[in-house]
């Protein structure tokens, strides 16, 4: 399995950014991708998943913001960024489980199996 991400760059607040994470190698859509970003000097945190059922889940800094959807086409999965602020500045990386198919919460790390390379998104004031 393969995971490629695109999108990101710098953006103005209020803004809005489109990131896509493209998965090869797996040949069924019940996959799931959680999207994670990491700001300088923090943690990396969870911000959205898709399950392999398609639900979907957001932590609050960013629910009514983002959507997370799949094109099971093209087997990509987009991170929409709506309204974005300068807090939302961060490398994000989408993260690819074979295991995961209904979510309720950010996954646990460990049942992520493939990575993203990571793409920068920058907000200005």
């Amino acid at each position: 399995v393969q995971v490629v991400q695109s999108g990101g760059g710098s953006v103005q607040a209020g803004g809005l950014v489109k990131l896509s994470c493209a998965v090869s190698g797996y040949r069924y859509s019940t996959y799931s991708i959680t999207w994670l970003r990491q700001a300088p000097g923090k943690e990396r945190e969870g911000v959205a998943v898709i399950g392999g059922d398609d639900s979907t889940f957001y932590i609050n800094d960013v629910k009514g913001r983002f959507s997370v959807s799949r094109d099971n086409a093209n087997n990509i999965v987009y991170l929409d960024m709506n309204n974005v602020q300068p807090e939302d500045t961060a490398m994000y990386f989408c993260a690819f489980s074979s295991q995961i198919l209904n979510v309720k919460n950010i996954p646990p790390s460990y049942l992520f199996e493939v990575w993203g390379q990571g793409t920068q998104v920058t907000v200005s004031s």
